[in-house]
């Protein structure tokens, strides 16, 4: 099979859709499928990338970290030609999410979305974020996955979301897969060694981009809180970001900026190290679709503290594999991190054999399964409708039937935007 993939994001951008689409184009092309990947430019990039097509982008757009893919569509042509797609699988529902749209439409390709995102929560870094703003970007998702032949949804609660805001597209939950085999070794004591952290320090850890939308002042301000409680408490945080300086402000304030450390971005083994250097993982994201990142550390045993947010409450199992939060408050997330804290070792280990085994049904050879069949079906259903044979007008059609739709979709999601905008005034 040969799989078409457009994304906005991807490597070495740092996040979850970029990582996503690693894990899945490695397990689907180890196991003998071609995968070609549309994607931004980035710096850094390496020099050869297997069936790669890079768009030209606008880098750190609006001051966030992301790029913003400027789309030209007839570049793609003769690559597309003679990869030969047998389906197309678009991440996002704007920029090649689009492009993604129109190219499926004109080859009568079948279309996947993943909905990764909750765009809504996104929207600080658009100029003008307003409740209209949050409202085009549900609605734009909702009607881009209507026009797509099936949807993943990466967890339950964000398949139970899609139906509520009118998806009728058949969707399938199919979380990002991980290699649990990756984090099985480490060198703990060293790497704290190498960090200045006391071997016998009870350490709470955060792996990710630190961007505010991930609730990262929530998140600083409760383990701050501990760690100004816990004399041999320490907090190490992996990733950079917009945040940082945020972070750091509240371990000053409470009189601990000496126990944070912030290692940077990792990869590869010393990731897998910085993980086995901590005690408990703490997250406090409330925009998730999936934590991937929570499903790696639990791989290196690790428990879990969160909020009850969706794409968390699938893998954090309160009191089994960590601690699930449903107050949002940071004393209640601080009274969790001591409760961990003070727990007998026999139980602590409990939690820690929990936390693999959950990560263990999280895995690339299983979430590749459903994939891979999800697809099968979609290609079967649309056999027979197409003529392989169509004459050059009909090729035109579909390319201003695609065009058509993209439009109708943008006018139609404005509309629901403006139309909110027009009921907060009168109301």
């Amino acid at each position: 099979m040969n799989i078409l993939i457009f994304t906005n994001t991807y490597l070495p951008h740092v996040g979850g859709v970029a990582r996503s689409v690693e894990a899945f184009t490695t397990e689907y092309r180890r196991r003998g499928h071609g995968v070609l990947i549309v994607a931004p430019e980035y710096p850094n990039m390496p020099e050869h990338e297997e069936d790669m097509i890079r768009i030209k982008a606008i880098e750190n757009f609006n001051a966030s970290d992301f790029s913003l893919p400027l789309p030209v569509h007839s570049p793609l042509r003769k690559r597309i030609d003679a990869f030969g797609p047998d389906i197309v699988h678009s991440q996002h529902p704007f920029l090649l999410g689009m492009t993604a749209l129109r190219v499926a439409r004109s080859r009568k390709l079948p279309l996947v979305f993943t909905h990764h995102t909750l765009y809504e929560q996104y929207t600080h870094y658009v100029p003008g974020d307003s409740a209209p703003v949050e409202r085009f970007a549900i609605e734009l998702a909702t009607r881009y996955a209507n026009l797509t032949d099936r949807v993943f949804a990466p967890s339950e609660s964000i398949c139970e979301l899609l139906r509520e805001r009118g998806v009728t597209t058949p969707i399938d939950v199919v979380p990002t897969g991980i290699h649990p085999e990756k984090f099985a070794s480490c060198d703990r004591m060293a790497w704290r060694n190498e960090k200045g952290i006391p071997e016998d320090a009870f350490v709470v850890g955060h792996l990710g981009r630190l961007a505010l939308e991930k609730n990262l002042e929530f998140l600083a301000q409760a383990v701050a809180a501990f760690v100004a409680e816990v004399p041999h408490a320490h907090f190490l945080v992996v990733g950079t970001g917009p945040a940082e300086d945020t972070m750091r402000e509240a371990f000053a304030r409470a009189g601990a900026e000496s126990r944070l450390h912030n290692a940077g971005i990792l990869k590869d083994q010393p990731l897998v190290d910085a993980l086995h250097a901590m005690d408990v993982f703490a997250f406090a994201s409330m925009s998730e679709t999936q934590g991937i990142v929570l499903t790696e550390a639990m791989a290196a045993g690790l428990p879990v503290v969160a909020l009850d947010a969706p794409g968390t409450r699938e893998v954090v199992a309160d009191r089994k594999n960590g601690r699930l939060l449903h107050e949002a408050s940071t004393e209640a997330f601080s009274a969790a991190l001591q409760w961990l804290e003070r727990l007998p070792s026999d139980q602590m280990r409990n939690l820690r054999e929990a936390a693999r085994a959950t990560a263990e049904s999280y895995s690339i050879a299983c979430t590749a399964d459903k994939a891979l069949e999800a697809y099968e079906e979609t290609i079967a259903e649309l056999t027979g409708r197409v003529d392989k044979d169509q004459q050059d007008w009909e090729t035109i059609f579909s390319w201003v039937e695609a065009e058509w739709y993209v439009l109708k979709t943008l006018v139609g999601a404005c509309g629901i935007a403006v139309k909110s905008l027009s009921s907060d005034k009168d109301s």
